[in-house]
């Protein structure tokens, strides 16, 4: 019986095992980066700060790319866009939930 529903070849999988590994890789790097910063206290804590925010930046496209397999090519596009209009809805909620509670803070001191 001939095996219809898949798409992916026979060079697929190696790619997709490569992907996983090679983000897992990069997530354990990004994350002992700025575990070693907060506990040899090497730099001050602005400088701590800013490694710890830019490993979290670069880890979250490493596991776009590399885990959820987000990208802009012609098969990836619609989800990619469909993940970046989810986080702008999260984003709008979030923020301006906080920023409604801030103001009824306000008003109520």
């Amino acid at each position: 019986m001939s095996n219809a529903h898949s798409s992916h070849g026979e060079g697929d999988f190696g790619a997709s095992v490569k992907s996983y590994i090679v983000g897992f890789v990069l997530s354990v790097i990004l994350t002992g980066i700025p575990f070693w910063s907060v506990m040899t206290h090497s730099f001050d804590h602005t400088t701590t700060l800013w490694i710890v925010v830019a490993a979290a930046i670069v880890q979250i496209v490493v596991h776009l790319k590399y885990f959820l397999h987000l990208d802009f090519s012609k098969e990836g596009r619609i989800n990619t866009f469909s993940f970046l209009f989810t986080a702008l809805i999260i984003v709008m909620v979030v923020g301006l939930s906080v920023w409604i509670i801030y103001a009824a803070n306000e008003l109520m001191m």
